[in-house]
């Protein structure tokens, strides 16, 4: 394998939440705001931790704004599913014995509440969820948090060996804060949105030549 620590982003890299994601923001500023959003305007939040979505779009009350947000979000959780082969990718990096990881921005509460957590997280190491650092993507928290977890009393994790996988700006902008390599899921092929990278993928076997395995 080319990386010892490979780290992941969840929704939109291993499992495709987005039409669920934007779909259900845009029934929430429909009914709490009285205004309709665009498929286009709703997706630049897509990625965003949930609970600061609301204030970034002016409600008042980001906290009633996040739970109607999250309730619509159950209601059509029916249309997520995993992207084809990730969670298989995901075993196979385990098994060639880096370690591994999530760094997202669902919340513990998010992921307690997903009946898939358990399906995930399988051959997952380590879990950073936002809140658990001081700050959240883009900032370099949840990476360096990471690395601190996947450190041991004899070993200390070099950047060099580091991959975060995601699908964002947001995701793009944490893995350069924070010094380490950026792969970027484009799985609708939009050509990487003027994303920086150092390496890009369209499938899941697009990944696994990027990887090494």
């Amino acid at each position: 394998m080319n990386y010892k620590y490979c780290i992941f982003d969840i929704d939109g890299t291993i499992v495709d939440t987005e039409t669920t994601g934007i779909r259900s923001l845009i029934s929430t500023v429909r009914d709490l705001m009285g205004r309709e959003m665009t498929y286009e305007e709703a997706y630049p939040y897509f990625g965003v931790p949930s609970e600061k979505v609301g204030g970034m779009l002016g409600y008042p009350d980001e906290s009633r704004f996040w739970h109607e947000w999250e309730e619509r979000f159950i209601a059509l959780r029916h249309l997520i599913v995993p992207f084809g082969g990730m969670l298989e990718l995901i075993a196979e990096v385990k098994k060639n014995g880096a370690v591994t990881g999530f760094v997202t921005s669902r919340s513990r509460r998010e992921m307690e509440l997903d009946p898939e957590s358990a399906v995930l997280t399988r051959h997952i190491d380590h879990i950073v969820c936002a809140g658990d650092t001081p700050r959240s993507k883009p900032a370099p928290d949840p990476l360096l948090r990471f690395m601190e977890l996947a450190s041991s009393s004899d070993r200390e994790v070099r950047k060099e060996d580091c991959i975060y996988i995601g699908d964002m700006a947001s995701d793009s902008l944490c893995a350069r804060s924070a010094g380490i390599a950026f792969a970027l899921a484009d799985w609708r092929s939009r050509g990487g949105r003027d994303i920086p990278h150092d390496f890009i993928f369209s499938d899941a076997a697009g990944l696994r030549e990027i990887l090494g395995i």
